[in-house]
Protein backbone atom coordinates (compact mmCIF):
# COMPACT_ATOMS: atom_id res chain seq x y z
CA UNK A 1 0.00 0.00 0.00
CA UNK A 2 1.64 3.22 -0.86
CA UNK A 3 2.21 6.65 1.47
CA UNK A 4 -1.21 8.20 0.70
CA UNK A 5 -3.12 4.89 1.31
CA UNK A 6 -1.50 4.06 4.55
CA UNK A 7 -2.09 7.72 5.93
CA UNK A 8 -5.95 7.68 4.71
CA UNK A 9 -6.69 4.18 5.85
CA UNK A 10 -4.76 5.58 9.75
CA UNK A 11 -6.95 8.68 9.87
CA UNK A 12 -10.27 6.81 8.99
CA UNK A 13 -8.87 4.37 11.38
CA UNK A 14 -8.18 6.90 13.82
CA UNK A 15 -11.56 8.63 13.59
CA UNK A 16 -13.70 5.30 13.82
CA UNK A 17 -11.98 4.52 17.10
CA UNK A 18 -12.27 8.09 18.87
CA UNK A 19 -16.06 7.94 17.39
CA UNK A 20 -16.77 5.24 19.87
CA UNK A 21 -14.72 6.28 22.72
CA UNK A 22 -11.97 3.87 22.69
CA UNK A 23 -8.74 3.89 23.59
CA UNK A 24 -5.90 2.29 21.24
CA UNK A 25 -5.40 -0.93 24.28
CA UNK A 26 -9.42 -1.27 23.88
CA UNK A 27 -9.56 -1.70 19.74
CA UNK A 28 -5.88 -3.74 19.93
CA UNK A 29 -7.29 -5.82 22.39
CA UNK A 30 -10.73 -6.36 20.89
CA UNK A 31 -8.99 -7.27 17.20
CA UNK A 32 -6.13 -9.32 18.63
CA UNK A 33 -3.62 -7.06 17.73
CA UNK A 34 -0.37 -5.15 19.36
CA UNK A 35 -1.17 -1.95 20.33
CA UNK A 36 2.40 -1.13 18.61
CA UNK A 37 0.80 -2.47 15.40
CA UNK A 38 -2.47 -0.14 16.00
CA UNK A 39 -0.66 2.75 16.75
CA UNK A 40 1.64 2.60 13.71
CA UNK A 41 -1.38 1.64 11.37
CA UNK A 42 -3.00 5.13 12.66
CA UNK A 43 0.16 6.97 12.20
CA UNK A 44 -0.07 5.74 8.61
CA UNK A 45 2.94 3.54 8.93
CA UNK A 46 3.18 -0.58 8.49
CA UNK A 47 2.03 -2.64 6.14
CA UNK A 48 -1.36 -4.44 7.49
CA UNK A 49 -2.73 -7.72 5.94
CA UNK A 50 -6.27 -7.98 4.79
CA UNK A 51 -6.63 -10.23 8.07
CA UNK A 52 -5.48 -7.22 10.41
CA UNK A 53 -8.19 -4.33 8.38
CA UNK A 54 -10.71 -7.49 9.05
CA UNK A 55 -10.39 -7.94 12.17
CA UNK A 56 -10.55 -3.83 13.21
CA UNK A 57 -13.80 -3.58 10.63
CA UNK A 58 -14.87 -6.43 13.05
CA UNK A 59 -14.09 -5.00 16.60
CA UNK A 60 -15.49 -1.34 15.24
CA UNK A 61 -18.82 -2.63 13.85
CA UNK A 62 -18.38 -1.73 10.68
CA UNK A 63 -18.85 -3.32 7.02
CA UNK A 64 -14.98 -3.89 5.32
CA UNK A 65 -15.92 -1.52 2.69
CA UNK A 66 -16.58 1.46 5.24
CA UNK A 67 -13.14 0.66 6.59
CA UNK A 68 -11.53 0.88 3.20
CA UNK A 69 -13.51 3.00 1.45
CA UNK A 70 -11.07 5.69 1.51
CA UNK A 71 -8.47 3.87 -0.10
CA UNK A 72 -8.28 3.58 -3.94
CA UNK A 73 -5.30 0.92 -4.50
CA UNK A 74 -5.82 -2.52 -4.52
CA UNK A 75 -4.90 -4.25 -0.59
CA UNK A 76 -2.75 -6.84 -1.31
CA UNK A 77 -0.77 -9.73 0.39
CA UNK A 78 0.53 -13.79 -0.51
CA UNK A 79 -0.68 -13.76 -3.92
CA UNK A 80 -4.07 -12.00 -3.57
CA UNK A 81 -5.61 -8.56 -4.21
CA UNK A 82 -8.76 -7.03 -2.99
CA UNK A 83 -9.99 -3.52 -3.64
CA UNK A 84 -13.72 -1.77 -2.89
CA UNK A 85 -15.14 -1.13 -6.31
CA UNK A 86 -18.64 0.21 -4.85
CA UNK A 87 -20.23 0.63 -1.33
CA UNK A 88 -24.21 0.25 -1.36
CA UNK A 89 -26.12 2.43 0.54
CA UNK A 90 -29.44 0.85 0.46
CA UNK A 91 -30.74 -2.42 2.64
CA UNK A 92 -29.19 -4.72 2.46
CA UNK A 93 -26.08 -2.80 2.13
CA UNK A 94 -24.44 -4.59 -1.00
CA UNK A 95 -20.70 -3.98 -1.18
CA UNK A 96 -18.47 -5.20 -4.26
CA UNK A 97 -15.05 -6.22 -4.49
CA UNK A 98 -12.99 -7.09 -7.08
CA UNK A 99 -10.52 -9.94 -5.97
CA UNK A 100 -7.50 -11.38 -7.86
CA UNK A 101 -5.39 -14.39 -6.78
CA UNK A 102 -2.17 -15.64 -8.15
CA UNK A 103 -2.21 -19.26 -9.42
CA UNK A 104 -2.79 -21.99 -6.90
CA UNK A 105 -2.96 -19.41 -3.93
CA UNK A 106 -4.84 -20.86 -0.65
CA UNK A 107 -6.84 -18.52 1.59
CA UNK A 108 -8.28 -18.88 4.41
CA UNK A 109 -10.27 -15.70 6.13
CA UNK A 110 -12.28 -15.09 8.82
CA UNK A 111 -15.69 -15.61 8.73
CA UNK A 112 -18.20 -12.97 7.80
CA UNK A 113 -20.36 -11.16 10.94
CA UNK A 114 -23.59 -12.96 11.23
CA UNK A 115 -26.56 -12.48 8.83
CA UNK A 116 -23.79 -11.63 5.83
CA UNK A 117 -24.55 -12.89 2.43
CA UNK A 118 -21.89 -13.32 0.43
CA UNK A 119 -21.67 -14.13 -3.12
CA UNK A 120 -18.61 -14.63 -5.62
CA UNK A 121 -18.80 -14.05 -9.43
CA UNK A 122 -15.54 -15.82 -10.94
CA UNK A 123 -13.95 -14.08 -14.37
CA UNK A 124 -11.71 -16.69 -14.95
CA UNK A 125 -10.09 -19.51 -13.84
CA UNK A 126 -11.01 -22.08 -10.94
CA UNK A 127 -12.63 -21.37 -7.64
CA UNK A 128 -13.12 -23.63 -4.33
CA UNK A 129 -15.01 -22.10 -1.64
CA UNK A 130 -16.78 -22.69 1.29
Amino acid sequence: MDKLSLNTLGQHLQALRLERGWSLSQLANEAGIAKSNLCRLEQGNGNPTIDTIWRLAVQLNVPFGTLVAPISVPLGEDGVQVRLIDQGKGFPQVDAYWMRCAPNTLRHAEAHTSGTRESLTLISGWLEAG
